[in-house]
């Protein structure tokens, strides 16, 4: 309870209210984050007369405008868009399927790279030369856009077509931290024995997946990454564009490492409402003072978890600017407070959280009774080791 009581001293004092305020936008000191996409001289002519695709959505942007519109402009021609979770313009909700279509400004056919089809056929990328990945991550492991990463290089890979990623920023890049996933716990949410919080962009990561030879087969693809100037690893970047539906603020991207744990118990985080990832609450939660009742929300919450039904929990917004920025580690007291008053303990575990923490032995320590200590104890000795394997593949400084 000690820490509860720590976080209402901080939600009741307000600092990150300046903070709370300000939209998706880039804050840097000294000279501007410069994206691998706005970086056009460093990679244009490699793209001269060559059958090209994009991995891209709405984060896909050279300014204000979309990378596929840029391209064209400058006489680069697009065979074709794939498309990852969340579409294209990122429209869609987390888990919803996503159709193949047409993208209407530019008449250049779409494949979505989610549901069934995670994978490009060798039908869907026949005739391709190089592949282009622009998407912005945020350096959590369950987000899947480096599993759609992963599933690129390998058909390329295995086709004999080049891949390019143009680089952005990680805004959780600053720390590492969390389980280190377990092969019986691999899923789409979890390809790779990497962490919850990684540390790398998605660049680098990229570099990792091909170094460390995780492909199908242990095949490597012909890789280019278009880096980012003006970066290290401790900027605290604010995307310019959210990166998907339902994370809207750079409070939720602090907070998304943590709570999302909560997806795999019946627990809302927020799905439903106008601050998705910024509280946590259940009806049969006896702690906290924050009420809240989630609603279907078409294009960003079709069926939420408790929908309809009122939420007692908490509101995190001021508690992820003022601390969770500056701490870095993944707060699982929440997890362990909540477990120990929840009612039915028996049904606050779903098969799914193993999946997202990556790891069977987090559940059964909260089981046990561990203490956050004990458990963090527990994952240090994977964490010093991917440490030293993710220094191979980094482009960036530490500072």
């Amino acid at each position: 309870m000690k820490r509860w009581i720590i976080l209402f001293l901080f939600l009741w004092l307000g600092f990150g209210n300046l903070i709370g305020q300000i939209s998706y936008q880039q804050i840097t000191l000294g000279n501007p984050v410069e994206v691998g996409a706005s970086r056009i001289d460093s990679y244009i002519t490699s793209l001269k007369d060559k059958h090209i695709a994009i991995v891209g959505n709405q984060t896909s942007v050279v300014g204000k405008t979309h990378l596929v519109d840029t391209l064209i402009s400058l006489g680069v021609k697009i065979d074709k868009l794939f498309c990852p979770e969340h579409g294209f313009r990122g429209e869609a909700e987390a888990g919803a399927e996503i159709s193949s279509s047409v993208d209407k400004k530019t008449g250049v056919p779409i494949v979505s790279l989610y549901g069934e089809n995670k994978k490009p056929t060798c039908e869907q990328i026949e005739g391709l030369e190089l592949i282009i990945f622009d998407l912005q991550d945020v350096g959590v492991r369950f987000y899947t856009y480096i599993s759609t990463l992963h599933y690129i290089m390998e058909a390329c890979a295995e086709n004999n077509i080049s891949v390019m990623v143009l680089d952005r920023p990680n805004p959780n890049g600053f720390f590492i931290d969390g389980p280190v996933l377990k092969p019986d716990c691999k899923s789409f949410v979890g390809m790779h024995p990497v962490p919850i919080a990684y540390g790398m962009t998605i660049g680098e990561y990229a570099r990792m997946i091909n170094g460390e030879k995780w492909l199908n087969n242990e095949v490597q693809c012909n890789l280019t990454v278009v880096s980012l100037a003006n970066y290290t690893h401790e900027t605290r970047y604010v995307l310019p564009v959210a990166p998907s539906p339902n994370l809207q603020t750079i409070q939720a991207i602090y907070l998304y490492p943590s709570l999302c744990l909560f997806e795999g118990t019946p627990f809302s985080v927020g799905r439903g409402t106008d601050k998705p990832f910024e509280m946590v609450g259940h009806p049969e939660n006896p702690l906290g003072d924050y009420l809240f009742t989630p609603k279907a929300m078409p294009g960003k919450s079709d069926n939420p978890i408790c929908q309809n039904k009122e939420c007692r929990g908490f509101l995190l917004s001021d508690f992820s600017s003022d601390f969770l920025k500056k701490n870095n580690s993944i707060h699982i007291f929440w997890l362990i407070d909540l477990y120990k008053q929840f009612p039915n303990k028996e049904l606050f575990f779903t098969p799914f959280f193993d999946k997202l923490t990556g790891d069977k032995l987090l559940k059964e320590m909260i089981i046990e009774g561990k203490s956050e200590e004990e458990i963090r104890e527990s994952w240090q000795p994977e964490l010093d080791s991917f440490k030293k394997v993710r220094l191979k593949y980094l482009l960036y400084p530490e500072n």
